[in-house]
């Protein structure tokens, strides 16, 4: 596979669009069956997931609505371990199920912040959904639902996520070449 550049690193084809659309298919499918008559509001976490948050609507075959909240702890290729909210929540949560759209899990600490500020709303449920998890990089125990792939402690770009602005229309995601 041919190696692609972003500004000063290189990166190869680590998940193939095909088996990113395939396990988004699932997840979806997994989510119209646990919230079968449910109407859940999917709270996408910009910018990162907003292509997995769209591809996942449409794959979903029950009612369900959506919006967006963008938070932010990422620099370059590091997470800052501050999260700082950019964009709140206009709905009103009460009784409502919450699933969080999340193109990555790494720390775990934004998701533990989001978890801990909708808790504080009163939705019926709050779920989890992530395109990715890195789970030997998790540093605070998080009940990650629906989760579409676990993959390595390696910095990837491509298919919603970035470095440093870069990279997000990729149809695959890279990881970085050392």
């Amino acid at each position: 596979m041919e190696n692609i550049r972003i500004k000063d690193k290189t990166f190869r084809v680590s998940i193939p669009e095909a088996e990113i659309k395939e396990r988004v298919k699932a997840v979806a499918q997994t989510i119209s069956r646990d919230m079968e008559g449910k109407n859940p509001l999917l709270l996408g976490v910009l910018n990162g997931a907003f292509i997995f948050a769209a591809d996942l609507m449409r794959e979903i075959t029950i009612p369900c609505e959506i919006s967006f909240v963008k938070l932010a702890s990422y620099e370059g290729t590091t997470s800052t371990g501050k999260v700082k909210e950019v964009l709140g929540i206009n709905e009103d949560l009460t009784g409502r199920h919450v699933i969080i759209v999340e193109d990555i899990v790494d720390t775990g600490l934004t998701m533990k912040r989001m978890i801990e500020q909708l808790g504080t709303r009163n939705p019926a449920s709050v779920s989890v959904c992530a395109l990715l998890v890195k789970p030997d990089k998790l540093q605070v125990e998080l009940d990650i639902k629906y989760c579409a792939m676990q993959i390595p402690n390696e910095f990837i770009v491509g298919y919603g996520l970035d470095y440093d602005q870069a990279g997000r229309g990729l149809r695959d995601i890279y990881t970085v070449v050392e």
